[in-house]
């Protein structure tokens, strides 16, 4: 099956909610890059990548341009299977893992359409029909954040992230995770997430000033080490994400002992074919896992509903329904959330086919 084209579109997603985080950071409009891979036989694969701004070594703008310099290494060659065509990318285009991605999102679609399977049975095989979804809660005055979790807990919800530090106060923090667990009730997984913005002695503060409740910490600090002394210090579990993107700081955080739930996001660690195999390490580690991708829409939450599914349920906390967040749907097809939970879509290979008139022209197309 030779590839013979690569398309490229640039569509803008807007949050439904601003999202506001530590360090300024904010993800209210940004910029998703999709992609389509054709083939002579007349099948397609589509993939997705969306960098929020300010949030890892990523951005949108690069993306277009990096996949443009890897075309003469996918089109005009057989294709064979994905890891195959990513050891050729990897060997032509060091590093840029976000770019490679989405043609390696692309490139899995491919592959199960072209073996009549969709995605999880290539994984491993289904391992749960429905999937636990978390609910991200904006970083604003702590009585809304109690609000928009009351208002998820009644949808079913049974795992909130609580985003902390957009006003640097200590005391807000406190209060932000101290009401949405109260607002919740007792059983329900909550969690604070820095996404990296503070430091070891404000996380720390925080997370002893909450130590009578059941909360989970998630990436306070920018390094590892720093991690590890805020998980020592406060006792409280930790989950890491923006510091795990492969194979060695996976090792190095289980090391440190501040691993207890990772964050695999899937433009992190460049597509399904990286994410696989550090899905697998995970699970030989123990670390509890959320599978997502960074932010986007129906496909990236397709291709990491897909491994979710094909992931044992004991070691998977949630998976996260991006689709849900932005407005436009790529495909108003794609699964939805029921009860708080999420299935991955039916079909061969990712299962869902993003609507042409929503894209519009491409951006960019290579043959």
């Amino acid at each position: 099956m030779k590839i013979t084209g690569m398309s490229v579109w640039h569509l803008p997603l807007t949050s439904l909610e601003t999202y506001h985080m530590a360090g300024g950071k904010t993800c209210d409009t940004v910029e998703s890059v999709v992609i389509r891979i054709d083939t002579a036989s007349g099948l397609s694969g589509w993939g997705e990548v969306c960098p929020i701004p300010h949030y890892l070594p990523a951005y949108a703008g690069g993306v277009a341009p990096a996949i443009e310099e890897m075309t003469g290494q996918v089109i005009g060659h057989e294709f064979d299977s994905p890891e195959a065509t990513m050891a050729r990318l990897d060997a032509w285009l060091p590093g840029h893992v976000y770019a490679k991605s989405a043609i390696d999102i692309a490139l899995w679609d491919l592959f199960g359409k072209a073996l009549g399977a969709p995605l999880y049975t290539l994984f491993g095989g289904r391992r749960s029909q429905t999937l636990p979804l978390y609910h991200s809660i904006t970083c604003v005055a702590p009585e809304d954040m109690a609000r928009m979790a009351r208002d998820a807990f009644k949808s079913g919800i049974r795992q909130f992230q609580a985003k902390l530090g957009a006003d640097s106060d200590n005391e807000a923090d406190i209060a932000r995770l101290r009401l949405v667990r109260e607002a919740v009730g007792a059983g329900p997984i909550v969690y604070g997430d820095w996404n990296c913005g503070a430091n070891r002695l404000d996380a720390i503060r925080v997370g002893k000033a909450l130590s009578g409740f059941d909360i989970m910490l998630e990436q306070p600090c920018a390094t590892l080490e720093d991690c590890a002394a805020v998980k020592t210090a406060t006792g409280l579990p930790m989950k890491l994400d923006e510091l795990v993107h492969d194979t060695g700081s996976l090792l190095r955080a289980w090391e440190l002992g501040c691993m207890d739930a990772v964050a695999l996001k899937l433009s992190k660690f460049g597509g399904l074919s990286a994410l696989r195999r550090a899905r697998d390490l995970c699970l030989h580690l123990g670390a509890k896992m959320c599978v997502e991708c960074t932010w986007g829409s129906d496909i990236v939450t397709a291709a990491a509903l897909h491994l979710g599914a094909a992931t044992a349920p004991g070691s998977l906390l949630n998976v996260c329904d991006l689709s849900s967040y932005v407005t436009p749907r790529l495909d108003t097809n794609a699964p939805v959330r029921r009860d708080g939970r999420i299935s991955p879509p039916a079909g061969n290979g990712l299962g869902v086919e993003p609507d042409i008139s929503v894209l519009g022209a491409p951006a960019a197309t290579f043959d």
